[in-house]
């Protein structure tokens, strides 16, 4: 038999998600305007939503025309979106299910049944913010987790974000980083190791984030990891943290010159280190001098990075998020911006020998075309870009893709940017781009 307290938590937990599902139900009408408010929103049109919602249609997915039929009727309130569609049509606008499809008006007593449920559970405003299902299921399964079953966590969320879509990979991990934070709002003496726990899971977020092109929460959680990180005393821990933010910050979330700078200052918070994430930030130092055009010196600092990189990361404070590949993609994204075909074909090739991210995988074959465009194949290099990203299955786009399609882009002669391929380049560019919301 549970305790008093315990039976008392229990029961508001059912009694808010209880009351939560309840108001889940919606008129037609007001669906309707939903719907095309969040078309709006993200400045879609009719055709281009439909096209983005047979990217996500598991199976059969009717021909585009037939899509924007029933968008129309969607959208006029003439009938429902039925269950086969809605994840889709979700996924098409980059939102959650429950929250589009769920009830249009949430009145004060619906928030505060929300503000009770995130209460009991710990988060307060944390998760304010959360999907409404989210939440449910964080109330169902809140248990506390053992350390070895948190750490197993990490790995799997890790292993999510290299094989599946960047929108589901966010979708979990933010359910186990309520999870955390409310287990930690209760812990005792495993609050230093949990630290370490969030510290790594924030940090995966602010990478998933990165991929979504959500850049503004992608710094404050990589912010949350660092000052995480920080309490752990853990200088690995730090090291890697602040190397990935910066890393990931090359993809249009920061200006490479900034990178560079707060590279060089994690390099003297690791001064001396042998660890595989002092090397990981000089590699990440490479690719911000090749973007700003300074391939010398890339080249120079790339030399140093290949002849001192350990082949592995034991006790990795993420196991297997060091690769022995990384330094080969660093060497593969700079030499192609230096025009060197070989070099950066045989970095190319050691990086693909590897089985893993597919987003890496995507993005060191842009190199390619890269190289292309700065040996003076324009139009060939446009093309190659323009097909790899096309290929990309629609659900497996992502900002980290996207920009470096961009970097092809930006390679380009002046002179060359009428080039008809040059133009196609850039409309798929546009095309293939991950859904992002704007403000409302």
């Amino acid at each position: 038999m549970l305790p008093p307290g315990e039976r008392e938590q229990k029961r508001v937990h059912y009694g808010a998600v209880r009351a939560l599902q309840s108001n889940e139900s919606s008129q037609g009408g007001e669906l309707a305007s939903r719907l095309v408010a969040g078309r709006m929103r993200r400045q879609l049109s009719k055709r281009e939503l439909a096209r983005r919602i047979a990217g996500h249609v598991e199976d059969q997915c009717p021909a585009i025309e037939t899509l924007l039929s029933y968008v129309k009727r969607w959208e006029s309130g003439k009938s429902g979106v039925s269950e086969r569609y809605r994840f889709a049509y979700a996924a098409a606008l980059g939102t959650d299910p429950a929250d589009l499809f769920g009830s249009a008006n949430r009145d004060w007593d619906d928030m505060e049944r929300r503000r009770l449920l995130l209460a009991s559970l710990g988060l307060s405003a944390f998760a304010a913010s959360a999907p409404l299902a989210a939440l449910i299921d964080l109330a169902l399964t809140s248990e506390p987790r053992d350390l070895a079953d948190w750490h197993t966590a990490v790995a799997d969320h890790l292993h999510a974000i290299r094989t599946r879509p960047p929108a589901q990979a966010q979708s979990d991990l933010l359910l186990d980083l309520l999870r955390l934070r409310a287990q930690m709002s209760r812990a005792g003496a495993d609050l230093p190791e949990l630290n370490r726990v969030l510290a790594a899971l924030s940090a995966l977020h602010g990478g998933v984030l990165t991929r979504l092109g959500e850049h503004g929460a992608a710094l404050r959680w990589w912010r949350t990891a660092a000052h995480a990180a920080d309490d752990s005393r853990d200088l690995d821990l730090r090291l890697l943290v602040r190397g990935e933010a910066a890393g990931f910050g090359l993809y249009g979330q920061r200006h490479p010159a900034t990178v560079i700078r707060l590279m060089d200052e994690v390099a003297r918070l690791g001064a001396g280190s042998r660890s595989v994430w002092a090397a990981d930030i000089r590699g990440t130092r490479c690719k911000a001098l090749a973007l700003l055009g300074r391939t010398d010196e890339a080249k120079t600092s790339l030399a140093a990075v290949l002849a001192a990189s350990p082949d592995d990361a034991h006790d990795s404070p993420i196991p297997t998020l060091w690769t022995p590949d990384q330094p080969h993609f660093a060497e593969s994204w700079v030499l192609a911006a230096a025009g060197d075909e070989t070099g950066a074909a045989e970095a190319r090739d050691r990086v693909l020998a590897y089985s893993g991210d597919y987003q890496y995988t995507a993005n060191v074959s842009l190199h390619g075309a890269l190289c292309t465009v700065v040996k003076g194949g324009s139009a060939q290099g446009a093309n190659q870009a323009a097909e790899i990203l096309d290929a990309m299955p629609q659900r497996y786009r992502s900002q980290m893709i996207t920009e470096m399609g961009k970097n092809v882009l930006a390679a380009v002669p002046i002179e060359d940017r009428a080039l008809p391929a040059v133009r196609d380049l850039q409309e798929v560019l546009s095309a293939t781009a991950p859904a992002r919301v704007l403000p409302s």
